[in-house]
């Protein structure tokens, strides 16, 4: 898929958002992060719209760049020129917690290997150990 660059058509701000996000993609995909396609790791751009930036649909995470992030609006409206499609999935729960928290700078949803394991199991997680009924 032939991706535009967009260095030189966004502000120096969102380039960078673009570049931090684009890593962190990144890194979950090395450290197995990952459920194919269907996680997703979101950055709200800075500014008074509820814009922000969303991995491109179909893309594995190691193969995401800067300029193939998609930037949407809180309707799933794209407002970069973008040759990628956004996941309906991913954009309903990101677009909902940036709207509900104008704290919340990025949102990450993975379904690792290890968390997959435990909802899977019929007890969930059981409280054996220090770790698993800590509350915050």
């Amino acid at each position: 898929m032939d991706i535009p660059d967009l260095r030189q058509k966004v502000s120096p701000e969102e380039w960078q958002l673009r570049v931090d996000l684009a890593a962190c993609y990144r890194l979950a995909a090395h450290f197995g992060w990952t459920d194919l396609v269907f996680t997703h790791i979101s950055a709200r751009i800075p500014g008074a719209d509820h814009h922000f930036l969303i991995n491109p649909y179909g893309q594995m995470f190691e193969e995401i760049t800067a300029s193939s992030l998609v930037k949407v609006d809180q309707h799933c409206e794209k407002l970069s020129d973008s040759p990628c499609s956004v996941n309906p999935a991913g954009f309903v729960i990101h677009s909902c917690i940036h709207q509900a928290r104008a704290d919340a700078g990025c949102v990450i949803h993975t379904h690792t290997r290890a968390g997959v394991a435990v909802s899977a199991q019929k007890c969930g997680i059981l409280p054996i150990s220090q770790q698993s009924i800590c509350q915050p």
